[in-house]
């Protein structure tokens, strides 16, 4: 499918979408069908309309209010993002290659990972305060085994033959990590980063929602508490806006790495 035609497809999707809640928050339901009374399918006290979500967003970054805002919250988004996924390919490359630390760390990882992250959230606050450290250790958390997991599983999905001939074949340690081990784990590593930079922001907003004084959660705490729906729906629309603009970035570095990667036209033909 070419790109342009996937584009339109994506787009009328959006518009459609968009068009629903719209009717559904600006045309009445006739009294008498489904009610005693005239109703909106989608009350606007509860879900806003479309333009009045657009107007927000617009004004706030006219006005230059969100700025800060959405300053912080990218800081700890990105801080959180490259800290998690360092640490997770780091100890996921060890863990792989050494059969003993991993028999042996296996169920603590795995009782770490099984941790609520929002019992974790007030603990870091406590021992981080309410700074950008304790959504950046948030963050870090969701981030890092999502990475660890994938690229510790992309490690081990190594070919016995192929390390086979490349032992006879002579090379060294050093060399069978730079030409055999990476690349089989940079396909998977690359796949758990697209999940990653979701959580990255969620660990930010998250930590920021339930204590900060600033950031796009706390936006949105705000606007929730005085029952602004409009503003809580505008904070979730640029959150969404700037998640995907790091996940294009992240696909453009992928692409740029992975050049000996086939194609999906070239499977196709």
């Amino acid at each position: 499918m070419k790109r342009l035609t996937l584009l339109c497809l994506q787009v009328l999707v959006a518009v459609g979408l968009i068009a629903i809640w719209h009717f559904g928050a600006t045309v009445k339901i006739p009294a008498g069908w489904m009610s005693a009374k005239a109703f909106y399918p989608l009350d606007p006290f509860f879900f806003s309309t479309p333009f009045a979500v657009f107007e927000r967003t617009w004004r706030d970054f006219a006005t230059g209010v969100i700025w800060y805002h959405l300053g912080i919250t990218l800081l700890e988004t990105v801080l959180a993002f490259v800290i998690g996924a360092v640490g997770g390919v780091l100890v996921g490359f060890w863990f792989a290659r050494q059969h003993l630390v991993a028999a042996v760390f296996d169920p603590y990882v795995k009782m770490a990972n099984a941790l609520p992250r929002v019992v974790l959230a007030p603990i870091f606050a406590l021992w981080l305060g309410l700074g950008i450290w304790s959504k950046v250790a948030l963050g870090v958390t969701l981030v890092f085994f999502i990475v660890f997991f994938n690229v510790y599983q992309g490690v081990k999905e190594v070919s016995p033959t192929v390390l086979n001939n490349a032992r006879m074949l002579g090379m060294s340690e050093r060399q069978l990590l730079r030409h055999v081990y990476w690349p089989s784990a940079l396909s998977w590593m690359f796949s758990s980063l697209h999940t990653a930079v979701g959580f990255a922001l969620v660990g930010a907003v998250v930590g920021e929602y339930l204590g900060s004084a600033a950031g796009l959660g706390y936006r949105i705490h705000q606007a929730e508490g005085v029952f602004d729906v409009t503003g809580v729906f505008s904070g979730m629309l640029v959150l969404a806006i700037f998640v995907i603009i790091i996940d294009t970035v992240v696909t453009v570095i992928e692409n740029r790495l992975m050049v000996w990667r086939p194609t999906a036209s070239a499977h196709q033909r």
